[in-house]
Order: C-alpha cells, then sequence, then structure tokens
C-alpha cells in the first residue's frame, strides 16, 4: 500500500494550510481517501500536484486554469518527467510577458504610471484630462497601454 499522509502532515511538507488544501480538495484539484474514521488521507504522490498549484498560482494563474492544465496529468500517480514538462511549457509564453511587464514595472516606477497618479507634474502631458481612463481601469501605462492609444479609435 502506498504511503499516505494525513492533512496536517501534507500541509507541513507542502507549505499550504489545511484550509486550503480542503478548499483544492471540494475544486477537485486534489483528492483524498478516507480512513475507517473518515480522517483524509492523500498519497504522496498529491504533494507534487500542491506544489504545482502554488508555482501555478504565483505565475498568475487561475484556479479554473491551473484545473484544466491538472487534467493533463494522472490523477492516480505522480506524473512522469516528460508529463510535467510538456504541461510547464505551456506557462512559458505567459512567464515571459510576466517577466517584462516587472521589468516594465522597475524601470518606469518613478515615470507616469498612467494613472495612479505619482507624477502629477507631468501627468497634465501624458494623461490630460485623466485620458487614458478611456483604456480602461489601473494603471494603464505600467499595463502596456501607451498615450497615443488614446488617440487611436478602439
Amino acid at each position: 500500500m502506498p504511503e499516505l499522509l494525513t492533512i496536517g502532515e501534507l500541509a507541513a511538507r507542502s507549505g499550504v494550510a489545511t484550509s486550503a488544501l480542503r478548499f483544492y480538495e471540494s475544486t477537485g484539484l486534489i483528492s483524498s481517501e478516507r480512513s475507517g474514521g473518515g480522517h483524509r488521507l492523500y498519497r504522496r504522490h498529491v504533494l507534487r500536484r500542491v506544489a504545482f498549484i502554488r508555482v501555478a498560482q504565483r505565475l498568475g494563474l487561475s484556479l479554473e486554469e491551473i484545473g484544466a492544465a491538472l487534467e493533463a496529468v494522472p490523477h492516480d500517480r505522480a506524473p512522469t518527467k516528460k508529463e510535467w514538462e510538456r504541461l510547464s511549457r505551456s506557462w512559458r509564453a505567459r512567464l515571459d510577458d510576466r517577466i517584462t511587464a516587472l521589468q516594465d514595472l522597475r524601470d518606469e516606477l518613478g515615470e507616469c504610471i498612467g494613472c495612479g497618479c505619482l507624477s502629477l507634474r507631468t501627468c497634465s502631458l501624458y494623461n490630460p484630462s485623466d485620458a487614458a481612463a478611456m483604456l480602461g481601469t489601473g494603471p494603464r501605462y505600467l499595463l502596456g497601454d501607451q498615450p497615443d492609444d488614446i488617440l487611436a479609435p478602439r
């Protein structure tokens, strides 16, 4: 019989709260078996699924996207290295986009963030009358919009 972990052991090993593990289970991201007394018992390979969920969340994937990704790997055993590589390859473009966005944020943090507004002296040049609001909510220029986009038809 495979080694089974209690929910407390899985929480300690994975660094995820028991409440989050129960939530992951309720949404089908992980699964458990039940002891005779009704306690949750997790197969050892669930540690990898939980690690996957945590990394995917840090990359900004929604739980729905994570669930869809996990459908591509077996539920009853640990995935092979090839299966994990195929799954993680799909994140590469998203991760590259996030790296670029973080670099842009770092490089432009002291400038106009369009419109927060931390640069009141130049705001009247880049965002007169809060025109960036027409592009949507949030810091439009840090999200990739340009001041010229305001003039372009959407």
